[in-house]
């Protein structure tokens, strides 16, 4: 079962356009959403949000259209980027007004996290660190047992530290809770532990989609002279650099490389930013 289907996505703007033929994000699972900035991320979650009108497709949230069914927002959770609470506002009010809105709100949980994480409830949304900031937004995102969780560029502001501690709150709430996370950045390393499965997106367009683990596992970096490629040989590639002494390059079919080149060339298993910088580089 999917926890997001989207069909023939499309909303244009003047200088940017979104075509999502089809994605498909499974329930239970980690999904990464990676691609440069300005590659469509945000305006993909905006769309699965209601909070962008696309021109045209389907969009399926828990099987459910949210514009239709309100019932379905309360099980969906969003942390983003910027934060929609206002500074001046004291954590306890923000908990008090937010809660009323969740069947499901558990406040035994909710208080749990402010005592791990050692957030007074007394101060005001400004007086929090930026990390603090992050760690209050997803507490009141998991409190509440969302069954989708949708993360839109959430610790791109936060140092390594502070990251690592996030990640580790929202995958020990997913073993507890078993939520599907669509988690979109274009800090991939966030990903490289966490995620089970990976959707790149750019220029408005899906480029790669599948289980993590196996598009990483048939991806393989190629690094040798250049007296090994000739046009032929360099269509295998999904994109290559060259300079005087050789060449490094990504092909996305391990067997063949090794068809391709055998021993003589070097070859490494490859991160998702070496995914990313690959096929975002052929265009």
């Amino acid at each position: 079962m999917n926890s997001i289907e989207i069909r023939n996505l499309q909303k244009n703007y003047k200088n940017f356009s979104l075509n999502i033929d089809n994605l498909d994000i499974p329930e239970g699972y980690i999904t990464g959403f990676i691609g440069p900035n300005g590659s469509g991320k945000t305006t993909t979650i905006k769309s699965l949000l209601g909070m962008v009108k696309p021109d045209s497709g389907e969009i399926k949230i828990l099987n459910s259209n949210i514009n239709k069914d309100t019932k379905t927002k309360e099980n969906i959770a969003y942390v983003g980027d910027e934060s929609g609470f206002l500074e001046e506002s004291k954590l306890s009010n923000l908990h008090k007004i937010i809660s009323k809105f969740y069947p499901n709100w558990d406040e035994s949980l909710y208080q749990n996290y402010l005592t791990k994480f050692n957030i007074d409830e007394s101060k005001l949304y400004k007086d929090l660190s930026k990390g603090q900031k992050k760690q209050f937004e997803l507490i009141m995102a998991l409190s509440h047992h969302p069954k989708l969780l949708i993360m839109d560029e959430p610790t791109s502001s936060l140092d390594p530290i502070i990251r690592n501690e996030f990640l580790e709150l929202m995958q020990d709430h997913i073993e507890m809770d078993s939520m599907t996370v669509f988690y979109s950045t274009h800090i991939t390393t966030d990903l490289d532990k966490s995620a089970d499965y990976i959707v790149m997106v750019y220029n408005g367009e899906i480029l790669l989609q599948g289980e993590k683990d196996y598009i990483l596992d048939n991806h393989v970096l190629i690094k040798s002279k250049k007296a090994l490629i000739d046009n032929t040989i360099k269509k295998q590639f999904i994109s290559l650099k060259e300079n005087a002494f050789g060449f490094e390059g990504l092909i996305s079919n391990k067997k063949k490389a090794y068809e391709l080149f055998g021993n003589e060339a070097i070859y490494e298993k490859c991160t998702l930013e070496d995914l990313l910088l690959y096929y975002t580089r052929r265009f």
